[in-house]
């Protein structure tokens, strides 16, 4: 070797297989099993890799199809599974309390109540169409049940045939002379305006097809002194809903195109006239539509339309338009003649028999009296 050069060697280095050993091959025999975790190694021997059990997507994605098809079947298997009525009723058939009944007392301009005075009996007023106008002139007419059971004194001014909506904006007794019959018209003429000629002009129109009790109705409107009236009811069927009539308008509350606006218009009326009277309107009762299904049996009036919508978002929207007039509301067709129980109380798909009136009574004194239960006449 010359002078100045060195050798260099190159150290013998060691590979280490990591993937095949896991702990050094020099550790003692047997000391293996305490590398474990927070364990010291040997100084110099390098940690071993931690190892995790290998687990097989093919395993994952049979124990997973396995429980899909489990969940199915035990899907299918309860599907349709038939419901025990019996045991369900087993204690009744229980009763529906959720109503649209909104109950108040007449408040005057300031918001405070105005007693009833009763020390001269009750005088009331009844606009509406066949649940007052049918078999007015019987001791089982709806009116003369509500007298029996109050004592009031009770003007019947509902005509049969008649309607809430009327079908046109103005007054035409020659081209729609039935809607001279509506609530705001009938109103109108209780109010003080002067319009018997219209009234003469639909009879005439109407010939032999004049509601009976026109004649005495109007002669009543047009001559009671209301300064002696207490209580106003309104109870209108579901005549608007069977013909199609329009129901209400986002534009106009007081259309009285509408059956809503009608109704609004006539109750604006007689609070401005007559504030000293207290306003009770009821709802339609249940009724059916007037289709048949293939047993022969009515269908219902929640699925059958004829105009805007169902009978009872008719009823909905007249609790509204009484909330808006700040008006009691009593709710017939949730609480009172249900579908539930329409069969027992109807004599066709509209029409209420004694039973029905009977009911309707009870509802409607329970409103009349709701301030002052001391005042219900004993029976």
């Amino acid at each position: 070797m010359k002078k100045g050069t060195e050798e260099h060697n190159i150290p013998d280095l060691e590979i280490i297989d990591l993937d095949e050993n896991d702990f050094p091959t020099d550790a003692p025999a047997g000391e293996e099993e305490y590398y474990g975790d927070g364990e010291d190694f040997p100084s110099g021997t390098p940690s071993p890799k931690r190892r995790f059990p290998r687990i097989s997507i093919h395993l994952v994605l049979l124990i997973t199809f396995i429980v899909f098809v489990c969940g199915i079947a035990y899907k299918f298997m309860n599907f349709g599974k038939r419901v025990d009525l019996e045991e369900i009723f087993k204690d009744g058939p229980g009763t529906y309390e959720d109503t649209f009944d909104e109950i108040l007392p007449l408040m005057d301009r300031d918001g405070n109540r105005m007693e009833t005075n009763y020390e001269d009996g009750l005088t009331i007023v009844a606009f509406g169409n066949a649940p007052f106008a049918d078999d007015a002139d019987s001791k089982d007419g709806l009116a003369n049940i509500i007298g029996e059971m109050t004592g009031a004194t009770i003007y019947n001014c509902s005509i049969s045939g008649s309607y809430m909506a009327s079908q046109r904006a103005a007054i035409l007794p020659s081209e729609s002379p039935m809607d001279v019959y509506t609530f705001y018209w009938l109103v109108m003429l209780a109010c003080g305006s002067d319009t018997m000629y219209t009234f003469e002009t639909a009879k005439e129109t109407l010939g032999d097809a004049v509601p009976p009790e026109a004649d005495q109705v109007i002669n009543t409107l047009a001559t009671l002194d209301f300064s002696t009236v207490d209580v106003i009811t309104v109870l209108y069927d579901a005549t608007d809903y069977l013909l199609g009539h329009e129901m209400y308008s986002d534009q106009n509350d007081t259309d009285i195109e509408q059956f809503t606006g009608n109704l609004e218009a006539g109750i604006e009326m007689l609070q401005d006239i007559y504030p000293h009277i207290r306003i009770i309107v009821m709802s339609p009762p249940y009724a059916f539509s007037d289709q048949l299904d293939e047993n022969g049996d009515y269908i219902s009036s929640d699925i059958t339309r004829y105009g805007q919508d169902v009978l009872s978002t008719y009823v909905i929207k007249e609790y509204g338009s009484c909330a808006t007039r700040r008006v009691s509301f009593v709710d017939h067709l949730y609480g009172t003649i249900t579908e539930d129980n329409a069969k027992d109380y109807l004599i066709d798909n509209l029409h209420l028999n004694v039973a029905g009136r009977r009911e309707i009574a009870k509802r409607f004194v329970y409103a009349l009296y709701y301030y002052d239960q001391d005042q219900i006449p004993q029976q």
